[in-house]
């Protein structure tokens, strides 16, 4: 199958360490959405907040969230991600889960931890990339700093969709849109960044910017970047392949491996 892909990204103010009313929060705005959406795009950490609170927040893998994951993917017959504080083998993790609408699911750990909010003192770093093959689509999900580092982002794989989940504040955000524009760009790919808003118990202010951009670096998006919004936008396959064969800049990509 290669048709489109119909996501809705969801930005919304969480609930500070507080995971059970947050999964209620959305709860209701899974309740909004149109029957064709495809995918949803939650936030980085959307049961917290950014939170180094850790030691009380983590749950178990297979704890209330992704259970409450699993349960709404089954219900609505979609994919959902979004990261979760996770405990593992007495290490905590900042986790990704893209769980699929028969409840199946992938993860990835957070590799780049956010060092000037000392995040590297409370998670252990990931590893490994990772690649999701959903409804003809490649999708590669990465997590918020991560959107920093080109390399581990790269596209040696021919993904169509890089998505970053995130909690980028406010002082910052400029960064936020070029680095999105630019990922898409230099990938040849859709990219898609969703955000937080409102204002965090750090005292820390998220004001969005959760945007789509095409493979040209084109704006998909259409919302108002700073309120809470739920926007549903469907990806275009075929103008996807479009423009690489057409342009076929990713022929010329640099050949590299990670250590």
């Amino acid at each position: 199958m290669t048709g489109n892909l119909n996501v809705a990204i969801i930005q919304e103010d969480l609930i500070w360490e507080n995971p059970e009313a947050n999964r209620n929060l959305f709860s209701q705005r899974f309740e909004q959405l149109n029957e064709q959406v495809d995918l949803i795009i939650l936030p980085e950490m959307f049961t917290t907040g950014f939170s180094m609170n850790a030691e009380n927040l983590a749950e178990p893998e297979n704890g209330k969230t992704l259970s409450w994951m699993k349960d709404n993917a089954r219900k609505y017959d979609v994919a959902i991600t979004g990261s979760v504080i996770i405990e593992e083998d007495k290490n905590y993790f900042n986790r990704l889960f893209f769980v699929y609408p028969d409840g199946s699911f992938k993860k990835y750990n957070k590799r780049h931890t956010f060092t000037l909010a000392k995040e590297h003192l409370t998670y252990t770093a990931g590893t490994e990339r990772l690649l999701v093959e959903y409804k003809g689509w490649k999708i590669c999900p990465l997590i918020c700093y991560d959107l920093r580092f080109p390399v581990w982002a790269r596209n040696t794989q021919d993904y169509d969709l890089l998505l970053y989940v995130a909690n980028w504040p406010k002082t910052r955000v400029n960064a936020w849109d070029a680095l999105l524009k630019a990922r898409a760009i230099e990938n040849m790919s859709y990219c898609i960044g969703v955000n937080r808003t409102g204002e965090d118990g750090d005292g820390y202010v998220y004001n969005g910017h959760s945007a789509v951009y095409d493979s040209l670096g084109i704006l998909q998006s259409s919302e108002d970047f700073e309120k809470t919004f739920i926007q549903e936008i469907q990806l275009n396959k075929e103008h996807l392949n479009e423009t690489r064969n057409k342009l076929r800049f990713l022929e010329d990509r640099d050949e590299f491996t990670l250590k």
